[in-house]
């Protein structure tokens, strides 16, 4: 497997192999000398256990060139809150005599997570900290409601500005205070407009951010990842590689070779998903530690 994205994006449903294929492939970036590092976004994170060194919400060296961090909600929400709410205030003071305590009502909003989550991944992108940056995301739904969200933010915007333009014309009228506030609003509302246009951008340019779509060969796994390599071809992205986990090369009993039998009727509906599809063998140990994540690395690169 080859990548050459300075972004890589793992996807797939819970429980196939994300976050180990998302840590190997940032051990292996680092053990080549390239800065890297892995984010997890996933409400369930484990890279502290797949590493086997505490990892939270700020950049934790893990080894030479390999940093990692762990985003809840609550610190999303926070960063968010940092960067967003004195802009966020500002718009909405200029309608209603209200108090910054709306900032935290708005950060509870569907959405601010997922705004959020892609402009800080943008961000470090634009900040050139690093040479890679993985990213383990959540499972496949929550990801494609993230990835359509700048979309969906930009039509927002575009509509709330005739809005709010008509809402200032008539403060203007009535009660002249529309001129006062109208020109910094609308440049904070130009500014989200533009920010968003940018992250749109971004998570599309295939030159700079790749794809990888990870599946076990069972029928939710195969079923969820062909629909999850749709949705994103729908929305102009495509999956360069597919790896799929846990696959039974030597059976040694009648169950194994009952279940590779199985195993092989849907890698073969799945050989035509992505043009690059890695098999990684089913492990009697469990994938843990430096050494373990090597060898699912030499199988990933070679």
């Amino acid at each position: 497997m080859e990548i050459r994205q300075n972004v890589v994006m793992f996807v797939g449903k819970g429980g196939v192999g994300k976050t180990t294929m998302s840590a190997a492939t940032a051990l292996h970036f680092a053990s080549h000398g390239e800065k890297t590092l892995i984010i997890s976004t996933d409400p369930a994170p484990s890279l502290s256990d797949i590493f086997g060194k505490d990892v939270g919400d700020r950049e934790t060296e893990i080894t030479e060139n390999l940093y990692a961090i762990e985003l809840s909600f609550d610190e999303v929400l926070r960063r968010w809150k940092e960067k967003f709410g004195p802009e966020i205030y500002d718009v909405i003071s200029s309608f209603f005599d209200v108090d910054y305590d709306i900032v935290d009502y708005i950060g509870g909003a569907p959405g601010i997570d997922e705004e959020f989550m892609l402009d800080y991944i943008h961000g470090i992108f634009r900040e050139g900290r690093y040479d890679r940056i993985v990213w383990d995301t959540a499972p496949a739904g929550h990801t494609m409601r993230l990835l359509n969200f700048p979309s969906k933010f930009i039509g927002h915007l575009e509509e709330a500005s005739g809005v709010y333009m008509k809402a200032f014309n008539y403060m203007e009228r009535v009660k002249g205070l529309g001129s006062k506030k109208k020109k910094p609003v609308f440049g904070i509302i130009e500014g989200w407009k533009k920010l968003a246009e940018e992250t749109a951008a971004f998570v599309k340019d295939d030159k700079t951010v790749g794809y990888i779509a990870v599946t076990i060969p069972e029928f939710l796994g195969v079923s969820q990842t062909k629909r999850t390599i749709e949705e994103l071809k729908d929305f102009g992205i495509n999956v360069k590689h597919l790896i799929i986990n846990n696959v039974i090369k030597k059976p040694d009993c009648d169950f194994h070779k009952r279940r590779m039998k199985m195993q092989e009727k849907y890698i073969r509906e799945l050989s035509e998903a992505a043009p690059e599809i890695t098999e990684i063998p089913m492990s009697a140990d469990e994938i843990k530690g430096a050494e373990k994540l090597r060898a699912i690395g030499r199988v990933l690169f070679g």
